[in-house]
């Protein structure tokens, strides 16, 4: 009897599964980028990095190779967020910030490490912490690579080309904030986004 109901509830889940999965999964996404222009983000003074054209949001450094970091306007809590990147000329540094400037997913070659670590977090203090795995077998270089992050709290999930290669819990995470697009400083380098979404979990 007892090893019938396990087989029972056993069943039960792998039926119960595939619904479950659908569910976390079907989170409603909201465009965040239009495509024609930067509303909906907080552009920095005297902008000469961020543009659009051709529904692609495009940065590239300036003159003097300053950092800039472009913010949503709206902030959020826990979210899943989705973009397309395609690496442009130089050594691309950049990176998406996850409701601050101190919890970033990086895109391209570390600066410090310098070896790119697409999809590995970076943490002020901490450095790199953990590596994302399996990213040099999924990441195109000279195509377009859709990256998805998942931030629950203080747990971070990130998906490259549909493939999960990152995990990490941050110990020094905030409650709720903007996400943000970076260009890193002193680079020649230039980065297109496209198809940027988020949905609110």
């Amino acid at each position: 009897m007892k090893k019938m109901k396990a087989n029972i509830l056993v069943i039960m889940a792998l039926l119960l599964l595939p619904g479950m999965v659908f569910q976390a999964n079907s989170q409603k996404m909201k465009s965040i980028f239009n495509g024609k222009d930067l509303k909906g983000w907080v552009a920095p003074e005297n902008n000469v990095w961020w543009s659009v054209a051709d529904g692609m949001l495009s940065v590239e450094n300036g003159p003097d190779r300053k950092e800039s970091i472009l913010w949503t306007k709206g902030s959020y809590e826990n979210f899943v967020v989705q973009l397309d990147f395609k690496f442009g000329k130089g050594t691309v540094d950049s990176g998406v910030f996850l409701r601050n400037d101190s919890q970033q997913i990086q895109i391209g070659i570390s600066g410090s490490l310098k070896r790119d670590l697409t999809c590995s977090p970076y943490i002020p203090g901490k450095g790199y912490p953990v590596e994302a795995e399996g990213v040099e077998d999924l990441l195109k270089q000279d195509d377009w690579n859709t990256m998805k992050i998942q931030a629950i709290g203080n747990v971070y999930t990130v998906w490259l080309n549909g493939s999960q290669v990152l995990t990490y819990t941050s110990d020094n995470a905030i409650d709720q904030g903007p996400i943000g697009l970076q260009l890193h400083q002193k680079n020649e380098m230039s980065i297109d986004f496209k198809n940027i979404s988020v949905g609110k979990l």
